[in-house]
């Protein structure tokens, strides 16, 4: 699975990415800091990855698109420190890989995860 991490996310989470074997790119380190969100979701379509992110505005972008892809994780966690957004990203891709692979939007908060399948049924 392919992974490109937003500018809100530490670099820690590449790291940690890349030690589970998976294929990633953060925003930063490819020199991106200031693609606007838009860009950032054709960026993650046209390279088939699945967004990480804290920014709740990608649920809206998506909603908007109507696309059924990328996948999108929202981290919405009271402690953003890396090890605990690694900690839930485990997680997430230990129990829902399959589905990020199909299209869908997570929200990851303390204790759950809430899935929504892309396309969003109400968008366009």
């Amino acid at each position: 699975m392919r992974f490109l991490v937003d500018m809100g996310i530490s670099t820690k989470t590449v790291v940690f990415l890349q030690d589970l074997g998976c294929d990633v790119a953060h925003l930063h380190e490819e020199g991106l800091n200031r693609m606007t969100d838009p860009e950032v979701l054709i960026k993650a379509r046209t390279e088939r990855c699945v967004l990480l992110t804290n920014d709740i505005d990608f649920a809206d972008l998506m909603d908007e698109s109507g696309a059924g892809m990328p996948s999108v994780v929202i981290f919405r966690l009271r402690n953003m420190r890396p090890d605990n957004i690694n900690r839930s990203l485990k997680h997430v891709i230990e129990r829902y890989s399959d589905l990020l692979r199909e299209g869908a939007l997570l929200g990851v908060g303390e204790g759950c995860v809430r899935v929504r399948m892309l396309p969003a049924k109400d968008a366009g």
